[in-house]
């Protein structure tokens, strides 16, 4: 206990890092993701065709290899980013994939009619999607999408291999000036990690009951 009491300004130091983490990435995702999931369902076959192999290749990449190219190639193709954004990049591009994935499943949810109406009034693709479609598909996937946050928090304890003093990289350095209370640091970077994804699933809960359109 005293090992933890000693060191809570690098616990909350790792879980500053990781709840910015969390939020820089997540947004990104959610805006980049949401992009994506247009593109899938576009008129445009250019279009659809990347979208689709942006999805695939991301989706089936270890987040390792992932990090590693931003954090590790990038520099040598002439980036100047630090550690700490190039970890972003990294979260953010291996989340986007998974959240275009949920909005799809929402998006396909959405009955057809619903769109037929749309252009039925006028409404040109953008306007159909960005109106009629998707908050209706945004609705139907809140909990599957607070899930892909919830693994997101999970994640960032990867970049704490690539140099970014987050929960994940605190937890190593204690536990190896503490080896005498390796139990008691990892429980307590558990409790911070716990922080972030309880309320989330809570939120994910009361958001379900409130807004989730019934099908």
């Amino acid at each position: 206990m005293d090992a933890i009491i000693a060191n809570l300004p690098r616990f909350f130091t790792g879980f500053g890092a990781t709840l910015s983490l969390l939020l820089i990435s997540g947004v990104l995702a959610l805006v980049i993701g949401t992009i994506i999931a247009a593109m899938r369902i576009s008129p445009i076959p250019s279009l659809r065709g990347f979208a689709t192999v942006y999805t695939e290749v991301l989706r089936n990449t270890p987040l390792t290899l992932v990090l590693f190219f931003c954090a590790i190639v990038l520099p040598y193709l002439g980036s100047t980013f630090p550690y700490y954004f190039s970890a972003v990049i990294g979260l953010t591009l291996y989340t986007s994939p998974f959240v275009a994935e949920a909005l799809r499943s929402g998006i396909n949810g959405v009955p057809v009619g619903q769109a037929e109406a749309a252009r039925s009034l006028g409404l040109g693709f953008g306007q159909s999607v960005g109106l009629i479609i998707f908050p209706q598909a945004f609705r139907m996937v809140i909990p599957p999408l607070i899930n892909v946050l919830i693994a997101l928090t999970k994640n960032t304890s990867v970049a704490g291999g690539f140099f970014v003093v987050e929960l994940f990289a605190v937890a190593k350095e204690l536990t190896n000036a503490n080896g005498n209370a390796v139990i008691p640091v990892l429980l307590a970077i558990a409790v911070f990690y716990l922080v972030i994804t309880v309320p989330l699933g809570i939120l994910a809960g009361r958001l379900e009951k409130r807004w989730v359109v019934q099908r």
